[in-house]
């Protein structure tokens, strides 16, 4: 029964009243043993006196204090943490299809991984949340508008196909214009959903060479901030990796800082994963993030069921030890 706070907490000064109640009843038996050691026949107090319970007598309103302390802590409303799944919330899936993702540094490819690992992250997303697809090369394609059919994401995963270039800018800003024109058809009281988009690459960005350019990486990052569109980048991939390109194979040891510069720029958190298995890893960790919000929940409940139980053992405590109700 962990806490995070009180909705409201002036109930706590119940707490006080048990205190100052716990006081009396300790000052009214110390004047009662007082009293009784004034009596100077003891012998004949013994015969005229009934016998009262022990110390087990003071079992009943020790449990009847603590019972109302507890009350008084449910009474005060009580609150928690607790992940709950997202009613609403956006997620754009941008891979990198160029063809250094056919470099089987990581096999049995980088894209035939990233693939499967993408399916498993769809299968993992709670139903509230909407996740659309893009792949980029040379150019950026909206496979799947967001939606909770993961069916219809996984069919696109499968069908991606590696071509010439790598465009990430171009991909960050369709993600961003997909993630605007669905949030218009979900817009509410609450305004648009939260979004995010999720980019995997392996490489620099090279159509645009700058990525300042308008139509560059860093740029379109900056825009995805503006939107409010914190990007994950994963960088996935070895130094080593090589691929054939145009016949010829290449080293393709792509660019881990160009990605944490997209992430960084657009609000967003970089990751790098050179196996499958931390790609996997990653996609486990961003599933639980983007699936699940933490939300201040009552947790009264718990306190008001112990309190309340307690408080009636300590009336059933008292009927036992002192063969009445004190």
């Amino acid at each position: 029964m962990s806490l995070t706070g009180f909705t409201d907490p002036l109930w706590l000064l119940l707490i006080a009243v048990v205190a100052v109640l716990a006081i009396g009843y300790l000052v009214v038996q110390r004047v009662r043993v007082r009293d009784t050691k004034r009596f100077t026949n003891l012998e004949l107090l013994e015969r005229v006196a009934p016998r009262r319970p022990g110390w087990q007598r003071h079992i009943p309103p020790a449990m009847l204090a603590v019972g109302l302390i507890l009350l008084s802590i449910a009474l005060a409303g009580p609150t928690a943490e607790q992940k709950v799944p997202r009613n609403r919330a956006t997620v754009m899936l941008v891979m990198d299809v160029s063809l250094s993702m056919n470099s089987t540094d990581i096999p049995p490819s980088r894209l035939a991984a990233a693939q499967s690992a993408a399916k498993s992250f769809a299968d993992q997303l709670t139903p509230g949340v909407n996740l659309g697809l893009i792949e980029f090369a040379g150019s950026a394609t909206v496979l799947v508008s967001p939606t909770t059919d993961r069916n219809q994401v996984k069919a696109g995963i499968d069908a991606l196909k590696p071509a010439e270039a790598t465009a990430t800018g171009d991909a960050i800003a369709a993600a961003v214009q997909a993630i605007q024109s669905f949030g218009k058809l979900l817009t509410g009281a609450d305004g648009p959903p939260p979004a995010r988009i999720v980019l995997l690459s392996d490489g620099r960005e090279n159509n645009p060479a700058d990525p300042n350019a308008p139509r560059g990486a860093y740029t379109q990052a900056k825009a995805a901030h503006q939107a409010q569109m914190p990007i994950s980048g994963i960088y996935f991939g070895t130094k080593g990796g090589t691929a054939d390109i145009d016949g010829q194979q290449e080293d393709v040891p792509g660019d881990e800082q160009q990605m944490q510069q997209i992430a960084r720029l657009s609000g967003g958190d970089s990751y790098d994963a050179h196996s499958a298995g931390q790609l996997q890893n990653v996609y486990n960790s961003l599933a639980s993030q983007i699936g699940y919000e933490t939300k201040q929940v009552d947790a009264s409940q718990p306190w008001l069921a112990l309190g309340t139980l307690i408080s009636l053992l300590s009336v059933a405590a008292s009927v036992l030890i002192t063969q009445r109700i004190s």
